[in-house]
């Protein structure tokens, strides 16, 4: 893992906003709202959490691979968020998620639907460098707006 504050590209001399381009995310102006959707302290971004537009309850007609997929598009809102605050994907460092799942009381596979939030963020960071994070993943009773699943983020700047 990465310690020091120098961003080194991976040995394949893609960026992660490369990468992230290559996987299609597209990077649209945002325009600001009724809450920070990314805010910077110091050398950390600290994201809102950001909803799934997929609705529903995990162990309750949501599968496991549609809220795996509904985290991904969380992560996808997040990295938007942060390239209107910082204007790049690059140069950061993944330290933190939190993923929230909406789901039953019965429902026990929080862990593998945020799987999908980090997933893609070890496809764009590197899953042993600096996509290489610590996360949570708990069940709610419930989310606003019925979403699925809420994910937020702490990037390091480096």
């Amino acid at each position: 893992m990465m310690t020091n504050s120098e961003f080194v590209p991976p040995a394949d001399g893609e960026t992660p906003q490369q990468i992230a381009e290559k996987l299609g995310l597209t990077f649209p102006k945002q325009e600001p709202g009724y809450l920070n959707l990314c805010i910077q302290t110091g050398n950390l971004l600290f994201t809102s959490g950001h909803v799934s537009d997929l609705k529903g309850k995990l162990g309750q007609g949501v599968t496991v691979e549609q809220g795996y997929q509904a985290a991904r598009d969380c992560v996808v809102k997040i990295l938007r968020s942060v390239y209107s605050a910082h204007g790049t994907l690059d140069g950061l460092r993944v330290i933190k998620l939190l993923g929230c799942v909406n789901s039953t009381l019965e429902f026990h596979e929080q862990h593998l639907v945020i799987n999908g939030a980090s997933d893609l963020l070890h496809e764009i960071y590197g899953k042993t460098t600096d996509g290489y994070h610590a996360r949570s993943a708990l069940g709610f009773v419930q989310l606003p707006t019925n979403a699925a699943v809420e994910v937020e983020a702490i990037f390091e700047i480096l």
